[in-house]
């Protein structure tokens, strides 16, 4: 038997040093592959028969899952689903639940790239919004058809603070079979867990306050794991009748964990907003100080906005933190912990006094973002509600002098300081016209 020849350079350089030695890291390992080995040809054929173990990134990675665990424990649901940005999340959870033909209930305080996706991309998919007002509770009811597959909204109105009775509308879908998905990016787990008050899916942009840096992209969603198949199933035929191969539905292999199973084993692989482990690392270190974070920026939120309600260059502050915000109580019933980082500020001297804040700001970064450890500032006028009308525009409580700010964990000194220069020189102007 010929003896067994060093491999050449070629293969050494591909294969030398894989086989490393087993250890126990205390932090998440990262797990930066495309696809996992199988020991034989029965574990690859059980992974794909049952999902078991591990065979491709896009549909699980041990890091991706670490994360995703952590952030079901902490929204008090049943699994979570990690993808690649909070866009992703929105989409995913909508698409598990509706079709072609079908209809959804839309708060009209959203995030405009929501708002957007369901405006311009799935109703080219056939899919119909009626948009109503958060706080309307007949407006949610009435807008119910036999072809509604979902009620969508915010936790917190981005600009105008309003908050989400989360109790109260999801009772409305209950009543129906219609679950209630909200994005609760603005208020974390730490401040607000819509699944304990009747919610039945919550998303994130992971992005924000969950990695906390800024750094990197992601998204989540988190089922509660509730799906009734006697209540919803005539609304949901795709979790409740059998596959196109004629096997088991998923309400029949998974049960109350269907809708969830749905979202993990075909909408979301097949659509593939995978996220990257790197940034799954990086996510759950995040995580870690999630809930040391978000109390500072509340405490330091608090402080900004009183501060600048009683300067004379403000119309008025939009943070449900005050007792001058109409939704204050509904706030204190729900945001037991803090009341965010993230409102609206309106300045008398209309867009030129934004201007002069937005560009005179030294400390506070101006940028498309939120949830940072640093303070931010934005012009929602010019940016991120640009593609409405004034009409909505002013609905959502955004007018030419108002300037979006997302406060960090700086010293609140510090803060305040950077805008009370930047409000020196700030241009005078006629009193703004605001409608409460």
């Amino acid at each position: 038997m010929a003896a067994y020849a060093e491999p050449g350079f070629s293969t050494r350089q591909v294969h030398a040093g894989s086989a490393t030695a087993p250890a126990t890291p205390r932090a998440t390992p990262i797990y930066l592959t495309a696809g996992f080995t199988f020991g034989d040809l029965d574990a690859s054929a059980a992974h794909f028969g049952t999902g078991s173990g591990f065979g491709y990134t896009r549909t699980g990675n041990p890091t991706v899952q670490a994360v995703e665990e952590r952030l079901a424990s902490l929204e008090g649901g049943d699994q979570a689903v990690l993808v690649s940005s909070g866009q992703a999340a929105v989409t995913v959870a909508l698409l598990a639940l509706a079709g072609a033909g079908d209809h959804v209930i839309v708060s009209e305080h959203i995030y405009e790239g929501t708002r957007g996706l369901l405006l311009d991309n799935l109703v080219r998919l056939g899919i119909e919004t009626t948009f109503v007002d958060t706080s309307d509770l007949d407006a949610w009811r009435d807008a119910i058809t036999p072809r509604t597959r979902a009620f969508f909204a915010e936790t917190l109105s981005n600009a105008r603070n309003d908050v989400l009775d989360v109790a109260a509308i999801s009772a409305i879908g209950r009543e129906h079979g219609i679950p209630l998905v909200v994005d609760s990016t603005f208020t974390t787990p730490y401040l607000l867990r819509p699944i304990e008050h009747g919610a039945a899916v919550v998303v994130h942009s992971a992005s924000k306050f969950l990695a906390g840096q800024g750094a990197v992209l992601g998204g989540v969603i988190v089922d509660d794991g509730r799906f009734d198949a006697a209540a919803s199933g005539h609304r949901f035929p795709h979790l409740v009748q059998t596959d196109r191969l004629g096997g088991a539905s998923f309400a029949e292999k998974h049960g109350a964990r269907a809708r969830g199973a749905y979202i993990r084993e075909s909408v979301a692989p097949r659509f593939g907003p995978a996220p990257s482990p790197l940034n799954a690392f990086l996510i759950g270190q995040g995580i870690e100080t999630l809930s040391l974070r978000v109390e500072r920026q509340s405490q330091n939120a608090l402080a900004v906005a009183r501060w600048l309600e009683a300067r004379p260059e403000v119309e008025r502050v939009d943070y449900v933190g005050l007792e001058s915000h109409p939704h204050f109580a509904l706030g204190q019933r729900y945001l037991t912990r803090g009341s965010g980082s993230v409102f609206t500020v309106t300045l008398r001297g209309g867009l030129e006094a934004a201007r002069h804040v937005v560009q005179s700001v030294r400390l506070i970064t101006h940028m498309t973002h939120l949830g940072d450890v640093r303070s931010l500032v934005l012009h929602p006028q010019s940016t991120s509600h640009s593609a409405r009308t004034v009409e909505e525009r002013e609905r959502a409580g955004v007018f030419p002098g108002t300037i979006r700010l997302s406060i960090g964990i700086e010293d609140i000194a510090d803060i305040l300081a950077d805008l009370e220069q930047a409000l020196v020189g700030v241009p005078a102007a006629e009193r703004e016209t605001v409608v409460l």
